[in-house]
């Protein structure tokens, strides 16, 4: 099978999978899936209340984008804690305590949660009781959460380096070095990852050996984690460009480029409808997944660095002046809104009915509808 076809093969595959699949009622990683797509199994009650607030010790600003499993909310915070935090109720279960904290999300498979520090180190905890089962150092900043491919973790370091580590004992498998920074999540589909990196490229690679199976030029850095849906990448760069990347024959099917020249650090969901992502220019916009034509545009008052989240026939997202918006999926007309104050940098997690996140005031929200 030549390469094309097993890759066409391979994006149809994709493609019905997004359109069909059947998903738990968890959110085990920063955007939903190994995919990176945004999109919630289940859509929340028509009417948000807050249901509870959990509130980090003093400097705990909450950037990084919870992760919940079995009910467990689990989120790092820049007062150096890790927290783990009942959905049912907002009680704390447990706290890991590190020295500088976390700006990127955690990941849970099997009962572990692992996460990636400001200094660097990676650890695995057990979900129950928070217990150290493994750690693992890499030299610089990790800003994206982990991924998984078979037994493996994946994760990125500010020190130019993607890291497969043994999920079980901690050790690395291989590593894979590119030209600059990586501030994304890995995608994961099938035996590829999509890895958006500050050197201006986007990376395939091998997940089996960690070799290289390509490269598209993108002209910018990013930190966006691209979302994959078919044989398309969709992401944003700092150089105001959103692209479309053909991961099939290693081009950009298409370009949007902000009006305002503002770069883009909100990774964008993704749906057979519409991909939809935010902007430093304050717009949120949906494109036409084939074509990229616009298809509609929302003016936010701040700008909107966090990541949309799609549930339902809604979008939900965060924005820099503290309000957390839906918006309809299909017109862009804002159906919700709440007010929280301080800002809203990290995405939405959606789980059992509730929508959790976090700002830089320090305080865990929990969104769904009252008894």
């Amino acid at each position: 099978m030549s390469r094309l076809i097993e890759c066409s093969f391979t994006a149809f595959v994709l493609a019905w999978a997004v359109g069909s699949r059947l998903l738990a009622a968890d959110w085990p990683l920063a955007r939903g899936d190994a995919k990176a797509t945004g999109v919630a199994a289940e859509s929340l009650p028509e009417t948000l209340d807050v249901l509870w607030k959990f509130q980090a010790e003093k400097g705990g600003a909450f950037e990084a984008t919870a992760v919940i499993a079995d009910g467990i909310v689990f989120v790092g915070s820049f007062d150096g804690n890790l927290y783990a935090v009942d959905l049912q109720n907002g009680e704390k279960k447990w706290a890991h305590k590190t020295d500088l904290g976390f700006g990127a999300a955690a990941a849970i498979r099997d009962g572990r949660v692992t996460a990636g520090d400001s200094d660097g180190k990676v650890v695995c905890l057990n979900a129950a009781d928070g217990r150290r089962v493994w750690g693992f150092e890499t030299g610089g900043e990790i800003n994206g959460g982990p991924n998984f491919y078979k037994q493996n973790v994946l994760i990125g370091s500010q020190d130019s380096t993607l890291y497969c580590l043994n999920a079980e004992s901690g050790k690395k498998v291989w590593e894979l070095k590119i030209g600059d920074q990586i501030r994304s999540l890995p995608t994961v589909v099938e035996n590829r990852a999509f890895l958006a990196g500050c050197d201006g490229k986007l990376h395939i690679v091998n997940l089996d050996d960690g070799s290289s199976l390509g490269a598209v030029e993108i002209e910018s850095p990013t930190g966006c984690t691209p979302a994959v849906l078919g044989d398309r990448v969709y992401f944003g760069t700092e150089g105001s460009a959103f692209l479309a990347v053909d991961w099939c024959r290693e081009k950009v099917a298409w370009r949007f480029s902000s009006p305002r020249q503002q770069g883009y650090r909100s990774s964008a969901a993704a749906t057979n409808h519409a991909i939809i992502f935010g902007g430093r220019d304050k717009q949120v916009v949906a494109l036409d997944p084939k074509s990229g034509s616009e298809l509609w545009k929302f003016s936010a008052r701040h700008r909107v660095d966090s990541s949309p989240v799609v549930s339902g026939n809604r979008v939900f997202f965060g924005s820099a002046d503290g309000r957390l918006t839906a918006l309809d999926v299909k017109t862009g007309e804002r159906v919700w809104e709440y007010e929280a104050g301080g800002q809203f940098n990290a995405s939405p997690a959606v789980s059992n009915g509730r929508l959790v996140i976090g700002n830089t005031d320090g305080t865990l929200y929990c969104f769904g509808k009252k008894p």
